[in-house]
């Protein structure tokens, strides 16, 4: 286990405030933004009309459920500028998803709110466990994609000297953080691993390095490689969440102190739980969709946004604020085999069992005549034999077979075969 303890910091008022003066503030943002958003933006205009509802209605949070919600498809139906609450010369920025799944979706900024974000990413590292004057290696993907550009933005406002690497170029990777001995890195879960492979091939022993924590996001990840990471890097491997339609990273963070999920930013993000099929809101506790209102973005706001992300809502514990538990996989991801719900995660946890095997891994979804199968793909690890690959694989797949309730094949590919991503990493595949 890493025995790096941050210098403690004084919290922002904001953070230790009481329920009651965090609820007052987030219903007095809640009316400007409902205000804002039927006032300026066309798409919420003509849904607040569709169903009747005015401004003046929604006095507070207990309204907040007579909003309709808003989903990814009405952002590609807003392509490109649709969704704009301001003129587009207001706009300060522009990013993009890469529209691998459908038309791409398009979300603006302010110079009010890139402030807003570069504080708030300012305010997750620091609760991660990095302070002023430390190094910060970011990993995470500059352009249209939200997560470089954020981080960078939070660790300058935190007083961080940023080593702007972004993803790829992995052997150069390695070597800068060899050279600059980095505090922090930033990077998704998945090029973390690809990280440490280059590092033990270029004979560098990756628990031997100058890095103290690692903020990891982008993807759903499980504590079993939450373990696998902090036992190889030698480092406090932590959990961040965002979405660039909410604002990009730096919506929801992980405590280092506690490690027990990812506080949320409830002072300019009210989060909800739906049951993903009726939409009904289900109570904190309960396992569901991660619905979010932005209560001070002003280029953009979204109402009762549907992120697809599957979690549930938990009391703090190092912030009073709210905690959302860590992702347990996507609405869009979820893999129906013979009845069966699998996510990915699931696959993960398992695998992660499994030393003999190497935490790379794909699930490959076929046909088999009528029925649909599921193969996981997946590498031995470092200096195992084929033949030990194999007897972990049947092993594994007996494990699937006796935990989720399903079979599937487990194939063992050569050391490098499973594909890489310096973003976020594709685990299903579909080829029916």
């Amino acid at each position: 286990m890493p025995d790096y303890q941050p210098v403690p910091i004084t919290l922002d008022p904001i953070e230790t405030a009481s329920a009651g003066e965090l609820r007052a503030l987030q219903e007095e943002r809640l009316r400007d933004t409902v205000r804002h958003a039927y006032a300026n933006s066309p798409h919420y205009r003509a849904a607040f009309d569709e169903i009747g509802v005015r401004p003046a209605d929604i006095g507070g949070l207990d309204d907040l459920g007579s909003l309709p919600f808003t989903t990814k498809e009405d952002l590609r139906r807003g392509y490109p500028f649709g969704m704009f609450a301001v003129p587009r010369e207001q706009v300060a920025r522009i990013h993009a998803s890469s529209g691998t799944t459908g038309q791409s979706t398009v979300v603006g900024y302010t110079a009010g709110d890139l402030r807003t974000w570069a504080k708030l990413m300012a305010r997750s590292l620091r609760a991660a466990g990095a302070r002023p004057g430390q190094l910060l290696h970011n990993a995470y993907g500059y352009g249209l994609f939200t997560g470089g550009l954020g981080v960078h933005a939070g660790a300058e406002e935190l007083g961080c000297t940023v080593v702007p690497v972004s993803g790829g170029m992995t052997e150069r990777q390695v070597r800068l953080i060899a050279d600059f001995r980095p505090d922090i890195i930033t990077a998704t879960p998945t090029y973390m691993l690809a990280i440490a492979d280059e590092m033990e091939r270029q004979g560098i022993d990756p628990a031997g390095t100058s890095l103290k924590v690692g903020v990891f996001g982008a993807e759903p990840w499980t504590d079993e490689l939450r373990r696998t990471l902090e036992e190889r890097l030698a480092l406090h491997a932590v959990d961040i969440y965002g979405l660039s339609e909410v604002i990009g990273p730096g919506v929801a963070q992980e405590c280092l102190e506690t490690k027990d999920g990812l506080h949320i930013w409830e002072d300019h993000f009210y989060p909800e739980i739906v049951d993903p099929a009726s939409g009904a809101t289900v109570p904190d506790g309960q396992f569901g969709e991660l619905v979010f209102t932005s209560l001070t973005k002003q280029a953009m706001p979204v109402l009762r946004y549907r992120t697809g992300d599957l979690t549930r809502l938990l009391p703090g514990t190092a912030r009073p604020m709210r905690r959302m538990e860590k992702i347990t996989g996507r609405t869009d991801d979820m893999i129906i085999l013979r009845g069966v719900n699998i996510f990915p995660t699931q696959i993960e946890e398992l695998l992660l069992r499994q030393p003999a095997l190497a935490p790379h891994f794909q699930c490959v979804r076929g046909k088999d005549g009528p029925l649909d199968t599921l193969t996981v793909t997946t590498e031995p690890a470092a200096g195992v034999s084929p033949e030990t690959a194999a007897d972990a694989g049947r092993e594994l797949a007996d494990r699937i077979k006796n935990t989720i309730g399903v079979t599937v094949a487990v194939e063992i590919v050569p050391a490098g075969s499973v594909e890489r991503s310096a973003g976020k990493m594709r685990r299903v595949v579909d080829h029916r």
